[in-house]
C-alpha cells in the first residue's frame, strides 16, 4: 500500500467517524440488568395495599 493511499484511507476513516458522531442516535441508552430490575420493582413498592 503506497503512502498516498494510506493517508487517503486515514482521512476517510476520520471523516466517517466525525459524521457518525453528528448523526442522530437511534438507539436508546443502555440500562444494565440490575437497573432494569430496580426500575421494575419501584412501582410495586409504591402501590397501596388495599
Amino acid at each position: 500500500m503506497n503512502r498516498q493511499k494510506k493517508i487517503k484511507q486515514l482521512l476517510k476513516a476520520h471523516a466517517k467517524k466525525a459524521s457518525a458522531k453528528l448523526a442522530p442516535v437511534n438507539k436508546s441508552k443502555y440500562i444494565s440488568k440490575a437497573d432494569r430490575l430496580k426500575l421494575a420493582a419501584e412501582p410495586d413498592q409504591d402501590a397501596p395495599c388495599i
